[in-house]
């Protein structure tokens, strides 16, 4: 057994200098290559002070690469993220910090942090010396146009002796992950359908009572209004009673985003899929805002939070998880292989759903109609359809002929239906919306709150 183990370290000592000698730099190699060469020089012309010079540059480089492997550096690092979640086209703080836990100083050290390409370059930062039990902190931004989730670290610990003659890496095991969420555009509080809608502007109650003699009190709680008692019942059960609060019903709002791969054209941050999946995000947090108990609904069925009453985020959560979950979820969302819109049909029961908004890609006949019949399984519906002949050739002077028949189909089912050209903001089609429900007819071109010429689109 101890030979054994005295072979295993022999081995690990062999292992750590093929690494030590494996960082050498250009510097190092550069001196090992000249003494050698100074070396052979002397021998050959019998020069002994040649021989001591040559000697001392083979030397060096060596024992560089041999203290620096000896070198036990105990240091901490620890990565933040200033915020974790972000919208893409903006940045983002990632601060370093590193601790000496150690009770000698370290020498030279160079901090490397592991990002992948579409983030930035990879940053680097040369600490000249820290103190026992001192602590450095640095920082870099981050930015990325394309969402998604992406591993920052670990973090890389590169050192090197004063001479520049060896560098050694040493990392760290941990990792942080920063997420890049859809663009969020904040939408005018405008009322999409003829009703009043969540907790702020007009709200649907269901009343616990139809009469007096329909009351059902509770037992009296402390900070309970006394001009709320209800004395009768009181006086039945032999101890104090209050009438129920009137509970204000959250209203509904489902948002579904159309994934399918046959649907959109083109790819990159400008393209239609990434606008729908950013229109989508818009709709969720506005309708979060406003009150609204939401959730998010693809053509695969799926819906999100998928949990509490009936799927929808609603009294028991709050709206910012609600909301971080859904930006979360459309952060990796991707295409669909799937070729039709049946599933996210059949989740939707009927009579109950409240608002439906729904961002559509390009839509054949069969797929226009399952659209058409969600109508009936909602309170009131709305319809972003892109237009992917305008996505894929510019926009003309109108709607084209492939998304004009999908777009009479849904308005005849009762959906308020906008086609969307490229480079109209979302803003302007959620007026134009609300200007199609309250007047039936399209508003005419470059007219107030709509997407007019102004905006590179049509009306």
């Amino acid at each position: 057994m101890a030979a054994g183990g005295q072979g295993a370290r022999a081995e690990d000592d062999r292992s750590g200098l093929r690494t030590a000698l494996a960082g050498l730099t250009t510097r190092g190699r550069s001196f090992f290559a000249a003494g050698i060469a100074a070396a052979v020089c002397a021998y050959v012309l019998g020069q002994s002070d040649l021989l001591r010079v040559g000697l001392l540059l083979a030397v060096l480089p060596l024992v560089c690469a041999a203290v620096l492997y000896r070198t036990r550096y105990r240091v901490a690092g620890s990565r933040r993220l200033s915020p974790a979640r972000v919208p893409a086209g903006s940045e983002a703080r990632v601060h370093l910090r590193m601790d000496n836990v150690s009770r000698l100083p370290t020498g030279l050290l160079m901090l490397q942090d592991r990002v992948p390409y579409v983030l930035g370059p990879r940053p680097r930062f040369v600490l000249d010396r820290v103190e026992a039990g001192g602590r450095r902190e640095v920082s870099y931004r981050v930015r990325s146009d394309l969402r998604g989730r992406y591993p920052l670290g670990p973090l890389q610990l590169r050192l090197t002796d004063p001479f520049g003659m060896c560098e050694l890496t040493r990392s760290f095991s941990t990792y942080d992950t920063l997420t890049v969420v859809p663009r969020v555009e904040a939408l005018p509080p405008v009322r999409l359908t003829g009703e009043a809608k969540g907790y702020g502007d007009g709200r649907h109650r269901s009343l616990a009572l139809a009469g007096e003699d329909d009351v059902i009190p509770r037992g009296y709680r402390h900070g309970d209004d006394l001009r709320r008692v209800h004395w009768r019942s009181t006086a039945r059960y032999g101890e104090l009673m209050v009438r129920r609060e009137e509970q204000p019903q959250r209203s509904r709002c489902t948002v579904l985003l159309d994934t399918r791969d046959v649907a959109y054209r083109g790819s990159g941050p400008d393209s239609a899929f990434e606008w729908a999946v950013s229109g989508t995000a818009s709709t969720l947090v506005h309708m979060l805002e406003r009150g609204f108990s939401v959730r998010l609904l693809t053509d695969t069925g799926n819906s999100l939070p998928g949990e509490g009453a009936d799927g929808f985020a609603g009294a028991s959560q709050e709206s910012a998880d609600s909301a971080g979950l859904m930006m979360d979820t459309l952060a990796v969302i991707g295409h669909s292989d799937g070729a039709g819109l049946s599933r996210a049909y059949d989740v939707l029961r009927g009579g109950n759903e409240g608002l439906l908004v729904a961002f559509l890609g390009d839509l054949d006949d069969e797929q226009a109609a399952v659209i058409a019949k969600m109508r009936q399984r909602s309170g009131a519906a709305v319809a972003f359809v892109l237009d992917g002949a305008a996505w894929t050739h510019g926009p003309g002077g109108g709607p084209s002929a492939a998304v004009q028949h999908p777009l009479r189909l849904l308005r005849e089912a009762g959906w308020t239906a906008v086609p969307v050209p490229p480079g109209v903001p979302l803003t302007d089609l959620w007026r134009q919306a609300d200007h199609l429900r309250t007047s039936g007819t399209t508003p005419a071109p470059g007219a107030p709150g709509t997407a007019g010429a102004a905006s590179g689109g049509w009306a």
